[in-house]
């Protein structure tokens, strides 16, 4: 019990890491990526998202999946009233009622197919197949994003689907190394997996970095949505993976995902509602042009 107790109190530490780096990332929102580089708030946002994967990575050790995974989700509705104080606003009702959608669509998620990840791990062709097939994806859903202007949350899902490849990916090395030991790292199965996964988690921060700049709730919502979707994806499809409660299991989590999807569009219309926007972390960059 002690150590469950572990498990979700790192759990909730990752959570508030998480919302906090969303935060921040939204107040730079607006600048284009060329300027990130030099500005320490973007780097704090960096190291926290970092940190904050670490303590997921570690309460999955100390808890089980199905629990951490729901204690996640959490970065949500820690991340909108949090973005809201920053900017000197109450949260809105649709917001709140965005987010309560959306939580109780994800919960049903996390527990039906959250459990993917049963120490299988993928071959190299497989490997290879879903970066390719992941790097396509990601093209295709920015591309979608630059077509319809303004719609910020086609960016959103692929910052999302990076993520959840990147975690998906990062099994595949644990699982190499847990059976071969160090040796593992320098066989092309697991150099190629580091390289995807840090590929991916640099174009997951840069991605959801640009999703922001309309505001803070709704990208994040589909983000974190396809995050696990993304992963269980592939658990389910080539690591014999299943959805829990079979045919029924199914049709449940299709119903939470509109659930979920009901909350985003809440999400989406609050933030069409006239919101100010904090100024920018670091007045020097104030005025940099906003990215297209």
């Amino acid at each position: 019990m002690g150590t469950v107790l572990v498990g979700i109190a790192l759990a909730l530490l990752s959570s508030v890491a998480y919302a906090a780096a969303a935060v921040l990332q939204e107040r730079l929102a607006t600048l284009p990526v060329r300027r990130l580089a030099g500005n320490l708030h973007w780097w704090l946002a960096t190291a926290l998202n970092g940190v904050a994967a670490v303590l997921h990575l570690a309460a999955l050790r100390a808890g089980p999946l199905s629990l951490i995974q729901a204690l996640g989700i959490l970065t949500l509705p820690m991340a909108v009233p949090l973005a809201a104080m920053t900017a000197r606003r109450r949260v809105s009702g649709s917001e709140w009622n965005g987010m309560a959608f959306t939580l109780a669509g994800l919960l049903g998620l996390v527990f039906l197919i959250g459990s993917a990840g049963n120490d299988a791990a993928l071959t190299l062709t497989q490997l290879i197949t879903v970066l390719v097939t992941a790097a396509a994806a990601l093209v295709a859903l920015e591309g979608i994003s630059r077509i319809l202007r303004g719609s910020v949350l086609w960016t959103a899902a692929a910052a999302g689907i990076a993520f959840g490849i990147s975690s998906a990916v990062s099994q595949t090395i644990t699982v190499r190394l847990a059976d071969d030991g160090v040796s593992a790292v320098f066989t092309p199965l697991v150099l190629i997996a580091g390289l995807g996964v840090a590929v991916l988690t640099v174009l997951g921060l840069l991605l959801t970095q640009h999703s922001y700049r309309n505001g803070l709730g709704a990208p994040l919502a589909v983000s974190t949505i396809a995050n696990p979707v993304a992963a269980a994806v592939i658990g389910i499809v080539l690591l014999g993976d299943r959805v829990t409660g079979g045919y029924p299991g199914s049709a449940l989590a299709l119903a939470c995902a509109v659930g979920a999807a009901i909350g985003v569009t809440m999400l989406a219309n609050a933030s069409r509602g006239g919101r100010t926007r904090p100024p920018v972390a670091d007045d020097s960059l104030a005025t940099a042009p906003a990215e297209a």
